[in-house]
């Protein structure tokens, strides 16, 4: 498969995941969206709160794509722009860091390496802008949330926040330390081997893959003799 990341703009909300595209877990208040429940489109505030940051910060997201099919994404802004951001036992966020705030992969894309390019495309994209330092609040033991993925339930911290165990294979480390909600940084300012990991991270999911497609192939043969 051609794998392609590029910046998100004004004109490619329709390239996100789709429940990237619905999702506004962090873009609107809580209690805003219980209360909007009846008659807000939530694909309607997210492109709204997408284009308002992008016409005042610049780009917020990188995109994926898979032969021109979505993929997956990762977005990011200023933590003054997250409603969510303030409401986490690890708050607030750091003032010299932009906040990470979704990494999702449609399933075809999760053993392609999608993940840590994304990650890649981010930080290549704050270094040139400056910034010094991104952070993410993690989210540990998603497994044992008994709604997450539930249809026609609003998003939970388990639909819509990122693996803590993820983070920290692409080099973010604890600040605020949480059983639940740990805050990580990865610092951009000093070469800190970010690469590095976020290269490791790729080949072992690699090797998953050719594992996976390896028993696949075998179970194949197997079912034709």
């Amino acid at each position: 498969m051609s794998m392609r990341i590029s910046p998100l703009t004004l004109d490619g909300f329709e390239l996100l995941p789709r429940h990237s595209r619905r999702c506004v877990f962090w873009e609107m208040d809580p209690a805003a969206v219980r209360s909007s429940r009846d008659f807000s489109d939530p694909e309607f505030e997210k492109e709204a709160w997408l284009s308002m940051v992008m016409l005042e910060w610049g780009s917020c997201g990188q995109v994926a794509t898979l032969d021109g099919t979505p993929a997956g994404c990762a977005l990011y802004s200023p933590p003054g722009v997250v409603p969510r951001a303030k409401l986490f036992p690890t708050s607030p966020v750091s003032p010299d860091a932009v906040l990470l705030t979704t990494m999702r992969l449609e399933p075809a894309a999760e053993l392609d390496g999608v993940g840590p390019s994304l990650i890649q495309a981010v930080v290549g994209d704050l270094v040139r802008r400056g910034v010094r330092a991104l952070e993410a609040f993690g989210i540990r033991d998603v497994q044992d949330d008994p709604v997450a993925g539930r249809r026609g339930q609003e998003c939970t911290p388990a639909d819509c926040m990122i693996d803590a165990e993820f983070l920290a294979d692409m080099g973010f480390e604890v600040v605020a330390a949480h059983h639940r909600y740990p805050r990580m940084r990865l610092e951009l300012d000093r070469d800190h081997g970010w690469k590095a990991d976020v290269e490791s991270a790729l080949e072992r999911l690699l090797a998953v893959a050719s594992v996976t497609m390896t028993d696949i192939e075998q179970k194949s043969t197997v079912g034709v003799l």
